[in-house]
């Protein structure tokens, strides 16, 4: 609902109350209206939090056909299935046979991410393990997923039996499958003073059983979901069959899947890994593609020499600075591409860093939110109210996540896919001190900076894959890091009833207009679009499930893009006087 109210039709608001059964004018919540044109239907959804910056909370569904008056319950399944007929009933310019093939896929994501979700707050709710700030466990505590995807946890080609084990959602731990490899046949690359071999070699070594190995062999992981894919492919069976390629089977210690499903964590290790997987995880099979291997390292290189990482210690990337896998005849990608990620969160030091989908994602019900309780912690230590406990954060959050991306952005023409999964604060001290950002696959630079950059860093015409215009680098950059990550932190505040979201929304504005002096470069354009335009470029992902796309392997790996209202430009409005005097403050402060 929340992608369709953004993506297809932002629906009837208001005066519907007293003709919806079970909705009495005096009550608080709000009623959407939408018109189902192909089924002659009527759609009724109760709004229990209408929100500034887009993300609602829902109640009660009805309906009634519009021949008739009375409006009957509905349960929110049938709902989501009579919006997806209704898609699809839309002129859209595929062919019957096309748009029923593509209407059986999303039916079917649909129906498993919905069991899927059941079933993982089904084996969690319980579990104290949601509540605590290791790394690992708020990594593996995101049971809702993507707030604003029709399908968060979509998982095809992850089989009954295997969410327990491989599912991060479940919490489960596993040993990585190995194989030991031919010294001809293996690849590498490293920016490091240690070579990727001997990177991953100490990280096997850390298991109770280490691999036997010759002088010629060289010890290969996989995750075990990928091991499985590779025991079945024609170029693997010829080399294993001529002594190439060697099944060790599992060793090594014990890993865990992060929110992304594929990039494994290890306490003990001073690396993740990023395996590919045969799965689709919501939009796209997750596969590290050839040209993503070197781009990790160009990256590590680049964003050391540009000297931002010392100017600006508080915004941190978690590098992807060396690669791993086996070449096998006629091959681009033989399935073994595994990608080196650091790990600053080592057992000792692996406290109060949480992702912001974590952070930020709804409560199990009768439960506050991470946020809330984050905050109502650091306001009655400090004897202060929650509205201005919640105004201080908040400045403290713009200061280290979103300046710092938008300077790198003016300065070096890099911008970051800072959506709210890639995104982590360092929240030990209960305040934003300290931003994350991972992703290889996450950078765009710009064409117009490509020069400099390339004298900077001449790895960088190795890639030129990571290069895009500005005008396309904005619109991305714009639902990234605004639509997908500010938005939520705002609307986040606003469901658990902190702070009005359009304070907020006046402080971003009005920090907006103070960055904007000193930006000269390719973010100045931006910040004019989101002081000045009253729509802001959004990805679709119901549209882009629609026609399904996968964006990984589209062209320019383009998503659906569409374009929604703009909050920012909204008058604003400052609540109790309280509010509006600590909200003056801060607006000083931020600057």
């Amino acid at each position: 609902m929340h992608c369709y109210l953004r993506e297809v039709d932002p629906g009837c608001w208001g005066g519907a109350a007293e003709r919806v059964a079970g909705v009495g004018a005096g009550q608080e919540s709000e009623i959407c209206e939408f018109q189902l044109a192909s089924q002659q239907t009527r759609l009724a959804i109760e709004v229990l939090y209408r929100s500034c910056a887009g993300r609602h909370r829902f109640g009660r569904v009805w309906h009634r056909r519009l021949a008739q008056h009375r409006w009957q319950r509905l349960e929110p399944l049938q709902a989501m299935s009579m919006l997806m007929r209704e898609l699809y009933a839309r002129p859209s310019g595929m062919v019957p046979e096309l748009r029923k093939v593509r209407e059986l896929e999303l039916m079917y994501r649909l129906a498993d991410s919905y069991s899927v979700m059941m079933r993982y707050v089904e084996a969690r709710r319980h579990d104290p393990r949601l509540d605590s700030d290791r790394f690992i466990d708020t990594e593996q505590a995101l049971l809702f997923g993507h707030s604003a995807h029709p399908t968060p946890k979509s998982r095809q080609g992850l089989s009954e039996w295997q969410h327990a084990a491989y599912a991060p959602e479940m919490a489960g731990t596993f040993q990585l499958t190995c194989f030991a490899v031919h010294r001809d046949l293996v690849e590498q690359g490293s920016c490091l003073d240690a070579d990727a071999v001997g990177l991953v070699t100490a990280i096997m070594a850390k298991g109770a059983v280490k691999p036997r190995l010759s002088p010629e062999q060289v010890v290969v992981p996989a995750h075990p979901l990928q091991a499985q894919w590779l025991l079945t492919q024609p170029a693997v069976l010829e080399a294993m069959a001529s002594g190439l390629i060697q099944s060790l089977g599992s060793l090594g210690p014990m890993f865990a899947a992060t929110s992304s499903v594929r990039t494994l964590y290890c306490e003990e290790a001073d690396w993740m890994i990023k395996f590919s997987i045969p799965v689709k995880v919501t939009n796209s099979l997750r596969v590290n593609k050839a040209h993503e291997l070197r781009a990790g390292m160009v990256m590590a290189r680049l964003l050391e020499r540009t000297g931002f990482l010392s100017a600006e210690p508080d915004f941190c990337f978690l590098q992807d600075p060396a690669y791993l896998t086996v070449r096998l005849p006629g091959l681009r990608e033989s399935g073994f591409e595994l990608i080196l990620r650091e790990n600053p969160f080592t057992q000792g030091r692996d406290r109060g860093v949480i992702s912001l989908a974590t952070l930020t994602q709804d409560p199990l019900e009768g439960r506050p939110s991470r946020l809330y309780c984050l905050v109502e912690g650091l306001a009655l230590n400090e004897g202060r109210s929650l509205a201005a406990v919640s105004l201080d954060w908040f400045r403290h959050y713009l200061s280290c996540a979103i300046k710092p991306a938008l300077c790198l952005y003016d300065a070096h023409g890099i911008a970051l896919e800072a959506h709210q999964q890639n995104s982590l604060l360092d929240l030990r001290g209960g305040y934003p001190s300290r931003y994350y950002y991972r992703d290889n696959q996450g950078f765009y630079l710009s064409q117009a900076y490509r020069p400099s950059l390339e004298a900077l860093c001449p790895e960088v015409a190795e890639t030129p894959e990571l290069f895009y215009r500005d005008e396309m680098i904005r619109d991305r950059f714009c639902y990234y890091l605004i639509a997908n990550q500010l938005f939520s932190v705002i609307a986040r505040f606003g469901q658990d009833g902190l702070v009005e979201e359009r304070v907020l929304l006046d402080m971003v504005q009005c920090a907006l207009e103070r960055w904007r002096r000193s930006l000269q470069g390719a973010a100045r354009p931006l910040v004019d679009m989101l002081l000045k335009e009253t729509s802001l470029p959004y990805k679709g992902n119901l549209l882009t499930r629609v026609h399904d796309v996968d964006e990984l392997n589209a062209e320019l790996e383009m998503a659906v893009y569409t374009r929604i209202p703009n909050p920012l430009l909204a008058t604003p409005v400052l609540g109790t006087e309280a509010i509006r005097e600590v909200a003056s403050e801060l607006r000083h402060d931020v600057a």
